[in-house]
């Protein structure tokens, strides 16, 4: 199965990678996640709960060409559902088009018996990046659900 979405953003690619790799940054704080990779080819990285560090998901960094293409081997991790899952691929591609970016995330190689939270999360977690990298404010912070 796969599972493509797309949005544009009022930004620079160099702002939306940072706003996607960062660490720190306003967007995985207001998701509830902090993600950690030194953003290498063949890297692992892990998305967190800044919280209390349970680990909500972990990774391969397949292709990174920052600030334009990220590809990931995934495996969720937040609840056994989403773990029963096993390996996805994500990729986010950014596109400059006049004075936005197109972002297209595309969460494909997922069994159509996947559990629906696997990807449920992404038109929510898409529209905070865009809040945020426009407005500078949080659009929600999600439930581990919405992850």
């Amino acid at each position: 199965m796969e599972k493509v979405f797309e949005i544009y953003i009022r930004t620079t690619p160099r702002r939306l990678w940072a706003a996607i790799t960062a660490p720190d940054t306003g967007v995985t704080r207001d998701l509830g996640t902090r993600v950690t990779s030194d953003w290498t080819p063949g890297s692992h990285f892990e998305l967190s709960d800044p919280g209390t560090g349970t680990r909500l998901g972990i990774g391969v960094n397949l292709e990174v060409s920052p600030p334009r293409r990220l590809v990931q081997r995934t495996v969720a991790l937040w609840s056994a559902d989403v773990r029963d899952a096993g390996v996805t691929r994500v990729t986010w591609d950014i596109e400059t088009v006049g004075g936005s970016c197109r972002l297209t995330v595309v969460h494909d190689q997922i069994r159509d018996s996947a559990d629906c939270d696997l990807y449920s999360g992404w038109p929510a977690t898409l529209s905070s990046l865009k809040s945020h990298l426009e407005t500078y404010r949080s659009w929600a912070v999600l439930p581990a659900s919405g992850r």
